[in-house]
């Protein structure tokens, strides 16, 4: 075995986690394997039993943790603060190096067993809620969505009580793969206890181990760099989300994480129909983390973490680094915008486009994936998009003006082996909408038929290879001028 394990978690000392034992479960059947992320860490040569052994049973790899650590952070959730969270259903199991680039990656479990944070909770997650993380991240990374990578589905023979599913319903424990488990609201914690050492040791590991090109010998000069970075990275995957067409839910300070990666998928959507107004949890009453009001939800928790920071960087300084959030987040989204249809641009050619369609979008009615997949490439694909099962809209006067904005801008040079794919080919796009999950779900509920689901990971695994040209860089750090 080839991977390379570390404890650097455990160094920032014994205040930021606490030991935990796993759940002791009474079956474990291994429902999804993801071979090509256990690949990038060395885990590929695993055999099954091995696997379950440690993202089941969570036996130790050599070399890592002795004990899983339950992180401790608080939070606001929908804008109240709470002080009694923390990891309440999972862990930090395991740290690991990704081969390819080095970057230190956190093997973060859900549905493991009770914590100290917990409450009133019973540690565990329904087999329907790990088998939609799975489809979650699997047509995130497919549309370029810097996210968590769901990296095993391990159904564990409990029947859960639930008041949000027919109950009682199967259970599961899921392993997600994430570029970093600390979020803003480990920052938050610190800074309501005054542990000022701590957030001072929790800056340098943020530094050290996540953006390690910050390098400065004070500690404001530190905290300010990472503020600066924590904000570009966040505008860049909001912009993500954006064009992506996805509704993350449930965006409280404890989760966003501080690599700027999308992660923990619980009552997420993707847009049925563009409508800036649509959410995602049925216990959003208000809306505020509707679609298009995620932007203002995440720069509103930069807030937060700018406030945590107070006593290390000056207001002032805060406040510009805030504001690279709108520096990011416009040509974030013309980026995004132009590399999922294909098309390479800038400026107001690009801002052209990106108004045209979506004022299209919200007139017609249309459902986004369906436009984005027939012109794919732009009016290269013209004759494509008017054989398609949507022709029809293309031919009224309200789309005249998305096609001669997409005649401003050129083809990537990609964008023709893309097309020639089958997945490319077919008249619908790929898709993931909230009544096409509940079907893949009740036939395994009812028949224990999961073709449907391995189906459409396979689909959504095809369109990620052909769409991976496209996005192939967007690790990269997002340029600031700081």
């Amino acid at each position: 075995m080839s991977a390379r394990l570390e404890t650097l978690h455990r160094h920032l000392g014994e205040t930021f986690f606490d030991p935990v034992e796993p759940a002791r479960f009474p079956e474990h059947i291994l429902r999804y394997r993801n071979r090509r992320a256990a690949e990038t860490i060395g885990l590929d040569g695993l055999s099954d039993a091995q696997w379950i052994n440690h993202f089941g049973r969570f036996q130790p790899f050599p070399g890592s943790f002795e004990q899983p650590l339950a992180l401790r952070y608080h939070g606001h959730q929908f804008r109240v603060y709470n002080p009694d969270i923390g990891d309440g259903r999972g862990f930090l199991f395991a740290q690991i190096r990704d081969l390819a680039d080095g970057r230190l990656l956190d093997m973060g479990t859900k549905g493991s067993g009770r914590t100290p944070y917990s409450r009133s909770g019973d540690g565990r997650l329904t087999l329907k809620g790990g088998v939609r993380e799975v489809l979650a991240t699997a047509r995130l990374e497919a549309l370029g969505v810097y996210t968590s990578k769901s990296l095993s589905l391990i159904e564990t023979g409990e029947a859960l009580e639930r008041h949000d599913e027919p109950s009682p319903t199967r259970s599961a424990v899921l392993v997600r793969l994430s570029h970093s488990h600390i979020r803003i609201g480990s920052f938050q914690r610190l800074a309501v206890t005054e542990d000022r050492a701590g957030l001072e040791r929790l800056i340098d590991y943020c530094c050290q181990h996540y953006y390690p090109e910050i390098i400065d010998d004070s500690v404001a000069g530190r905290a300010l760099s990472l503020f600066c970075r924590i904000t570009a990275e966040s505008a860049r995957l909001c912009a993500q989300w954006m064009v992506a067409g996805f509704v993350h839910g449930v965006l409280n300070t404890d989760n966003l994480n501080i690599t700027g990666e999308s992660f923990d998928y619980g009552p997420y959507r993707f847009l049925p129909i563009y409508e800036p107004g649509f959410t995602a949890a049925y216990f959003d009453e208000t809306g505020l983390y509707a679609y298009g009001r995620q932007p203002e939800a995440v720069h509103w928790n930069l807030c937060r973490l700018a406030e945590c920071l107070l006593g290390q960087v000056d207001r002032d300084a805060l406040t510009d680094g805030l504001a690279i959030f709108d520096q990011v987040f416009e040509p974030a989204l013309h980026d995004m915008f132009c590399r999922r249809l294909g098309l390479i641009g800038e400026g107001q050619n690009v801002a052209e486009l990106i108004r045209a369609v979506f004022q299209y979008l919200h007139a017609s009615k249309q459902q986004p994936d369906q436009f984005f997949h027939d012109w794919f490439g732009g009016v290269d694909s013209a004759e494509r998009a008017m054989a398609g099962p949507d022709a029809s809209l293309y031919q009224n006067p309200g789309f005249e003006p998305v096609q001669q904005a997409l005649a401003g801008l050129e083809p990537h040079p990609a964008v023709a082996e893309a097309l020639a794919t089958d997945i490319m080919q077919n008249l619908r796009p790929v898709t993931l909408l909230y009544d096409e999950i509940e079907a893949l779900w009740q036939r395994i509920a009812e028949d224990d038929d999961w073709s449907g689901f391995e189906r459409r990971l396979a689909e959504t695994e095809a369109l990620r290879a052909a769409m991976a040209p496209f996005f192939a860089d967007q690790l990269r750090p997002w340029p600031i001028g700081t």
